[in-house]
């Protein structure tokens, strides 16, 4: 996950010459045929000709980009240990530490977490923000039914900052996209019609087949597409209750 050059962009990149962009056709076949490759990709070309092209542009493997790359409420996301992986490998900087106040208890209200790192050019720290439970009472991140913020508020904390931290001083290492933690945080607070995706036949086959051999069930594929189209998934339900 370095930095791309020029050259690497071209590698992938979907708006390219006619006689590239048909040789990522036919790479994103392949890779859109493995069964390594997630639900929301398999079987589907147009999605991970997009993938390809975000992997080009960030620097990372196609497969990474696909296993790390989550749609929520629409939007392209990032996970948040992803985005910490490529800001420590890009080479432009030290690897990510975190500074701690208010003790070693992240559950104590002064507790607060932000992200530093050096540029290894002009010898400079680059500090995030604060990230504070003020901050997170005030946002409505700890609100949510299930949050993550009460049940492991430590690791919450960092990714956070690190989010953070990447959007001031490598916004062109995340391409501008926020992690899938802040996006399930601020879910229903916005107004935004919510995009559902919808899986084509081969997908939806694909995804009976995993469901009826025990390889997944409901709860993976509803985690791996939160938003799928509400028909598609009651048909997965009720063929996962035969």
């Amino acid at each position: 996950m370095s930095t791309t050059t020029n050259d690497q962009q071209q590698e992938y990149g979907v708006s390219k010459r006619n006689t590239d962009f048909e040789t990522a056709q036919r790479e994103a076949k392949a890779l859109a045929s493995s069964d390594l490759v997630p639900t929301a990709y398999k079987n589907n070309v147009a999605n991970t000709l997009l993938a390809m092209e975000v992997a080009s542009r960030v620097g990372a493997s196609p497969l990474a980009v696909m296993q790390n790359l989550h749609i929520v409420q629409g939007r392209p996301s990032w996970s948040a240990s992803f985005l910490i992986a490529c800001v420590n490998s890009c080479g432009r900087f030290s690897p990510l530490r975190f500074e701690t106040r208010g003790g070693d208890d992240a559950s104590n209200k002064e507790y607060a977490v932000r992200a530093i790192s050096t540029d290894k050019e002009s010898g400079k720290d680059c500090t995030g923000s604060w990230v504070t439970w003020p901050m997170v009472e005030a946002e409505g991140w700890s609100k949510k039914s299930g949050s993550k913020w009460l049940t492991m508020p430590e690791q919450m904390f960092m990714y956070r900052a690190a989010a953070f931290w990447s959007r001031v001083f490598a916004p062109e290492i995340s391409l501008g996209m926020h992690t899938s933690d802040e996006v399930e945080d601020v879910k229903g607070r916005h107004s935004a019609t919510v995009t559902t995706i919808s899986l084509s036949p081969a997908q939806m086959a694909e995804a009976k087949a995993e469901i009826a051999s025990g390889n997944a069930t409901i709860d993976d594929i509803t985690e791996k597409i939160p938003n799928l189209d509400p028909a598609q998934l009651d048909e997965l339900s009720k063929h996962a209750a035969k």
